[in-house]
Formats: structure tokens, C-alpha cells, sequence
């Protein structure tokens, strides 16, 4: 049973490493009339080296397939990182993130599937294996929003 969850959590940090690398000509963005900004934070992180990867759901089911809105990495930073999602309209979404500390292009897992590499999800809700939309989601409804993701 174990295994199964962290096999799980190996493949939904691999399927958002693998999206959050697609080019921006295949990201979704709806423009609406009333558009918002979504920043992200997160503080101090163990080092200067590796990669963020981030992304931007909108529905339950395009977070259960990796069906990002919009993805973003940035370079991680001692200091911390944000991020900014542009041209939100008013819906329900929900945020996760992973840090790829060695850079090496995937998320790690030691021998019995714990994973070497953080992760969160917006509302920092962490539960055995990959986060949920339900415990993640959040309501973009008539301001701009920022997030602080602790890993």
C-alpha cells in the first residue's frame, strides 16, 4: 500500500516536471473582462541550485492529468522564489509546485519511494502522496492573490 502511494506521488511529480517544461504556445490562458494576478511565494529554501516548477489548474480533473492553465520554473533562490500567474478570470483553481534541487530533470525518490525532493500545493495541506485539488483549490473572485507554498 505504500509503495502504490509513492508511486503515485513518482508519477504526478514527473507528469508536472514534464508539463511545466511544455512551451508557452501550448499553455491555455483565458482573458476575461475581469482578470486577475496570482503570485507565489516560497521562503528560504535549502539552496541556490535546482529548478521550481510550478502549475496552475483550474478544474479537479486537469489537476488529476496534469492539464496545467499555466506553468512556470524559475531558478531556485536561497532567499526564496516567486512566480506570477497573468489573466486569471474569476474560477476556482488550485497551485502545485516541486523542487528539483539537483537539477537534474526529475523529481527523486529514495529506494522505498520517499521522496528526496520537496513539494506543496497551495493552502500548504500535505497528506501521503501527491497533493489534492479538493485540500489545494482556492476562488480567484475579484481581486489579485498571493500564496506562500512551504515545502
Amino acid at each position: 500500500m505504500m509503495i502504490r502511494i509513492f508511486i503515485t506521488a513518482v508519477l504526478y511529480l514527473i507528469s508536472l516536471l514534464t508539463q511545466a517544461q511544455g512551451n508557452s504556445s501550448q499553455e491555455k490562458q483565458l482573458v476575461d473582462e475581469a482578470s486577475f494576478a496570482i503570485e507565489v511565494m516560497i521562503g528560504q529554501m535549502k539552496s541556490d541550485e535546482g529548478t521550481v516548477y510550478f502549475g496552475l489548474y483550474a478544474s479537479e480533473k486537469d489537476f488529476a492529468n496534469r492539464n496545467y492553465m499555466q506553468g512556470k520554473k524559475v531558478k531556485a533562490d536561497k532567499d526564496g522564489v516567486v512566480v506570477s500567474f497573468e489573466n486569471i478570470p474569476k474560477g476556482v483553481y488550485a497551485i502545485s509546485c516541486f523542487y528539483d534541487a539537483n537539477d537534474n530533470g526529475k523529481m527523486d525518490f529514495d529506494p522505498n519511494g520517499m521522496p528526496l525532493e520537496e513539494y506543496g500545493a497551495t493552502n500548504n495541506v500535505m497528506n501521503f502522496g501527491p497533493p489534492r485539488f479538493s485540500d489545494a483549490k482556492f476562488e480567484v473572485s475579484d481581486k489579485d492573490l498571493t500564496f506562500e507554498i512551504r515545502f
